[in-house]
Parts: C-alpha cells; sequence; structure tokens
C-alpha cells in the first residue's frame, strides 16, 4: 500500500487521520498512519502542550497539524489578533446570541460554571489567530506537514511552512478550488467529497476524486468523503489517488475523547441523519441534524452569520454542550460525515488501521483477478 507520498513522509500505510484529539493523532501514527491534530480550538499556548504531549508518545513517527484560514472571512486584512477581535465582537447582533441562548435555555442545557467559557470564540478562524498556531507547530520537529481546512493558505504562510522544509496541503471541494491551490505552489490537494462531515462542498467523491486528480496533476492528492472502509480506499487509490483523508471514524475509536452521550449519537444515526448547515461556524458544515441545525434554518431564525462571526455566537453552545452532552444531544454540534451509519462500535486506533489495510489489500486482490481473467 505504500504511495510516493508515503515514502516522502516516511509512513506506512497512506491513511491520513484528522482528529481533534491528541491521543488518536499519536496511535494513528504509531500504527503505520499519518496522524493530524485540528489545532483550531486551541490558543498556542494550549496548542504548545498538545504538540509536547504527542511528541512524548508518537516515537519516532511524523504527524501533522491541521489549521483554518478561510479563503473569505469577515475582518479579513487585519493582521492584529486584538483589534480584530474586538472589531469581530462588535459586529455580532444581539439578536443572535438571544436566538441562541434560548435554545439552549428550551432545551435545559446548564450555564457553564463560573470562570469557564471558550472566551469570545474567534479561535483560530482567521489568519490573524491562525499565524501564531503555525508557528507553534513548526517548532516542533515530528511536525512534517501543515495542512489548511478551507482555502488556499495565504503566501507568506505557506512559504514560512516550506522554509521550515515541512510540507502545506490544503483541502478542496472542486477542481478550481485545487487549481489555486496548485498555482500557490502548496505540495499535495485533499479533495473532499460532500459526503465529508465538517466543512464540505457539494460535489460527490466520486465526481469530484477524478476531477481534481486530473486537474493538478501530477501533483499528489489526497482522497476524503465519507471515507471509512478498505473498499473505499481501494476505490480512491485506482483512481490516482496517492491517500486518502480520514476524520469522521476516528470520533468513535477507544483513544477518543468524545463525551459518551455523543457516542451514542453517532452509534444511533444513519447515513441519512446528517445535513450540511451553517448553524454552528457560518459556513456549509455537515454534522448530524438535531432541533438546533432546524432552529436555524427556521422563519424564526435570525438567519446565520458569515464566518468568524457566527462560532463567536455559538462558541458558548459548543462549550456547554460538550461539558453537558448528556443533556444537550438536541441542540448538540456532532460534527461527523455520512459514513456515521457504520460507526456502531468501538475499537482501538490499531485494529481500525489493520482493518482498513487488509480490506484494501483485499479490493486490490479482487480487481487483480478481474483483470488476470480469474473468477
Amino acid at each position: 500500500m505504500r504511495t510516493p507520498l508515503c515514502d516522502r513522509l516516511g509512513i506506512e500505510f497512506p491513511i491520513f487521520a484528522f482528529s481533534h484529539c491528541r491521543d488518536v493523532v499519536a496511535a494513528v501514527s504509531r500504527a503505520g498512519g499519518f496522524g493530524v491534530l485540528g489545532a483550531v480550538g486551541f490558543k498556542p499556548g494550549q496548542l504548545q502542550v498538545e504538540l509536547d504531549w504527542i511528541d512524548e508518545h508518537v516515537g519516532d513517527k511524523p504527524y501533522g497539524v491541521d489549521i483554518v484560514i478561510p479563503g473569505k472571512y469577515e475582518g479579513m486584512g487585519e493582521i492584529d489578533p486584538q483589534k480584530l477581535e474586538e472589531q469581530l465582537l462588535a459586529a455580532v447582533p444581539a439578536q443572535h446570541r438571544a436566538f441562541a441562548d434560548k435554545l439552549l435555555e428550551q432545551h435545559g442545557v446548564p450555564k457553564l460554571p463560573e470562570g469557564e467559557s471558550m472566551g469570545s470564540g474567534l479561535l483560530g478562524w482567521t489568519a490573524a489567530t491562525a499565524t501564531p498556531q503555525v508557528e507553534e507547530a513548526l517548532r516542533h520537529d515530528k511536525v512534517k506537514l501543515i495542512a489548511n481546512a478551507l482555502g488556499t493558505p495565504p503566501q507568506d504562510i505557506i512559504d514560512r511552512i516550506h522554509d521550515a522544509g515541512r510540507f502545506v496541503i490544503a483541502l478542496c471541494g472542486s477542481g478550481k478550488q485545487a487549481l489555486s491551490h496548485k498555482a500557490a505552489g502548496i505540495d499535495a490537494v485533499v479533495a473532499q467529497g460532500t459526503e465529508g462531515g465538517g466543512h464540505t462542498g457539494e460535489i460527490g467523491s466520486l465526481v469530484l476524486w477524478p476531477e481534481v486528480i486530473d486537474a493538478v496533476a501530477p501533483m499528489p492528492v489526497l482522497a476524503a468523503g465519507g471515507i471509512g472502509t478498505g473498499r473505499q480506499i481501494a476505490a480512491a487509490l485506482a483512481m490516482g489517488a496517492q491517500g486518502v483523508w480520514t476524520g469522521s471514524i476516528w470520533l468513535t475509536v477507544a483513544e477518543a475523547d468524545a463525551p459518551p452521550a455523543q457516542r451514542d449519537s453517532f452509534f444511533k444515526a444513519t447515513s441519512r441523519d446528517t445535513v450540511r448547515s451553517r448553524s454552528f461556524t457560518g459556513k456549509p458544515a455537515r454534522m448530524l441534524r438535531n432541533e438546533w441545525t432546524d432552529a436555524w434554518e427556521s422563519p424564526e431564525s435570525p438567519g446565520t452569520l458569515g464566518m468568524p462571526l457566527q462560532f463567536m455566537v455559538t462558541a458558548d453552545a459548543v462549550a456547554r454542550g460538550h461539558r453537558y452532552a448528556d443533556k444537550a444531544q438536541a441542540v448538540g454540534f456532532n460534527p461527523v460525515g455520512q459514513i456515521v451509519g457504520r460507526m456502531n462500535e468501538v475499537r482501538p486506533v490499531k485494529e481500525l488501521i489493520y482493518q482498513l489495510v487488509d480490506e484494501t489489500l483485499d479490493a486490490a486482490d479482487r480487481l487483480h483477478k478481474l483483470t488476470a481473467g480469474d473468477s
């Protein structure tokens, strides 16, 4: 299963695993894949703690960090984080905060204890706040790759990563976006179909993958979008992808830190129970449909704001939903792809990695027998 990208990064299997949980990231890399830590929710000091921990638990294996700098967002151009935060806080309408608070109150989600909060909710959604995350990531020698989840990274960020001798990749949902990434000089593209969890476009994986692979050839492409079986991995490799980018399937592994109530929601869901919604971040993201997502589409809704303003409204809801997950599932933030219908048991990361590899090899063997004329 080795591809040229495996050789360039020094990994055994072309399976990339995005997770906000450091335990999952380290376990994936130790098992021969490539773990990628989602950094958007961490301030630089917190990110240092997470990366120091991964450094200590990943052995001699590499891993990556995922940031979020959208191609367009409110406040774009302001590089001072404090000024940007003040500017954006002043732009958040009171009616949006009131609507979010009312939903939480109606569903009996308690408020956070005094002194415990996510702050303004600005997080790493902008160049001003994500740049310090990149700087921190580049201080760690085992971080071999920086990924940007939304849009082409700013050129100075790309140059900084390259100057440090690391890879930079970016996600896309269309051939046009992929070409923009290529023109900017990034090293690889992640083509994410609409089936994927979190921020995603409208094009299905089986259409998108070959479109992007052909558009940016010979640049390496990772296939993403609802991948959770080795048969899907084999299909992606057969189309010309050099690996797969996965995320949702790591939410229910033994090492994951998802609250039990949230995990149960994933177990109960079918592949038809997700929706692309702007209700938490301001950009279309696939998540479990619930009363929160429905409410923001209702006539009573004030309408969603752009990124990062919408999350500055909903950050409190996310924090309360995580802390009181057993009370908040009706209005909780549960980003996940359509593969959720197959996520119905808890397994260790290593066991899942090896199952994916075995299934991929079995699928490749079936194809080989067909081309060889064997039955």
